[in-house]
């Protein structure tokens, strides 16, 4: 039996062959999932251990690659690498070179709990400490990344629904290691708030993932969002991303488009609430021109029972009725029926024999004339003596 003979290498031929195999063998760019260890910087590089609790592997960031990074990882953080495989001939060293790095999902969420929790604490996420926003705002800062979706969609959305409201577009990076930027931008808007007129401020940005969010759970940034000196709405990611800036803000809108129906006006609502006031107007208006006609009418009637010719007759009748009055009660009317009035030279009506003694001269009113006659004797009724 004859066998292959066995290759003889020398330790850089040796070497050089595992290289080329890893090269051949293996995918130019791969994705790990991984949790950092000992992360250091050395002469410009990034060194850090990637593992998963059963096994490690070293990688590195190349100082080139190292600042165009959004993300620096700390130690203990989740991670996704995108990365390839780095095979050093001469010391037969494997390690992973890492392309790209972002912080996992778990890492975004750990560090939105503990933002969140601090922020209550201190009271900076408070229900009572939401401002309401302006019916008609007149003008409006869009903080948002520049050219970008959302921001179309945005100012498509606000020229159909309110064109009055002026926009203030400021461009900003939505993603990575850029709070520091953001925060810049907001203290500018906050201290030339008053002579823009800003009346609100909108913090956009489009569709990504939770981990492309993670710039808006910067405890700082969410600090300066809560003492911004006007309302705040803020259109982050999706209906379902949920970062603690949203928390701050005075308004959370589920996407960007959805943060501008929500602070600008519907001039279709409008039209037809004003064609509404219209008509009740004109209903009002309808009623009070009736009212005022019918007292108009009611005055003229009243005017009309005020003609000369008119007030002749009342005060005819009125003036009848109380001749009428006075003749009925004149005491010529009694009298006529044989009834006489006696009275004491003075004039003084007799109305009692008590007041009269014999040879007193008294004067008797008949209908036709008087009589002076002399009281020879008094004869007291039969009602008088037995009183």
């Amino acid at each position: 039996m004859s066998a292959d003979p066995i290759p003889t290498y020398s330790v850089s031929e040796l070497n050089v062959a595992i290289g080329s195999l890893l090269e051949r063998g293996f995918a130019p760019r791969f994705i790990v999932e991984a949790t950092v260890s000992r992360p250091q910087q050395k002469k410009g590089h990034l060194w850090l251990t990637l593992t998963d609790q059963e096994a490690s592997i070293s990688a590195v960031v190349w100082a080139s690659k190292l600042k165009q990074l959004s993300h620096r990882p700390a130690d203990g953080d989740g991670v996704t690498v995108i990365g390839k495989l780095n095979f050093w001939a001469a010391r037969a060293s494997l390690n992973v070179q890492v392309i790209d790095i972002r912080p996992s999902l778990t890492t975004v969420m750990r560090q939105f709990e503990r933002v969140r929790n601090r922020l209550m604490e201190d009271r900076v996420i408070d229900e009572l400490r939401r401002r309401p926003l302006p019916q008609t705002p007149a003008v409006v800062a869009i903080l948002t990344s520049v050219p970008s979706s959302a921001l179309a969609d945005m100012l498509r959305t606000a020229k159909e629904r309110w064109p009055q409201t002026k926009l203030l577009v400021i461009p900003i990076p939505v993603q990575g290691l850029v709070a520091p930027q953001i925060r810049a931008t907001l203290q500018t808007l906050a201290d030339q708030h008053k002579e823009m007129t800003l009346d609100a401020l909108v913090l956009a940005r489009g569709g990504g993932s939770r981990e492309d969010l993670a710039v808006f759970d910067d405890e700082d940034l969410c600090r300066d969002l809560a003492r911004f000196p006007k309302p705040v709405i803020t259109g982050l990611g999706h209906e379902d991303d949920l970062t603690v800036a949203d928390l701050v803000a005075d308004h959370r809108a589920a996407t960007p488009t959805a943060a501008i129906v929500a602070l600008l006006p519907d001039r279709g609502e409008a039209r037809r609430a004003l064609q509404q006031r219209r008509q009740r107007l004109h209903e009002q208006y309808k009623w009070c021109l009736m009212r005022c006609r019918q007292q108009l009418e009611d005055r003229r009637r009243q005017w009309g029972h005020l003609t000369p010719s008119a007030r002749l007759e009342r005060l005819n009748r009125e003036l009848t009725q109380r001749r009428r009055l006075l003749e009925a009660l004149s005491p010529q009317r009694w009298l006529k029926r044989g009834l006489a009035l006696v009275s004491d030279p003075d004039g003084q009506s007799i109305t009692d024999t008590s007041r009269v003694k014999s040879g007193d001269s008294l004067n008797i009113e008949l209908s036709d004339g008087r009589l002076d006659v002399r009281v020879e004797r008094i004869h007291p009724s039969s009602s008088t003596m037995a009183s």
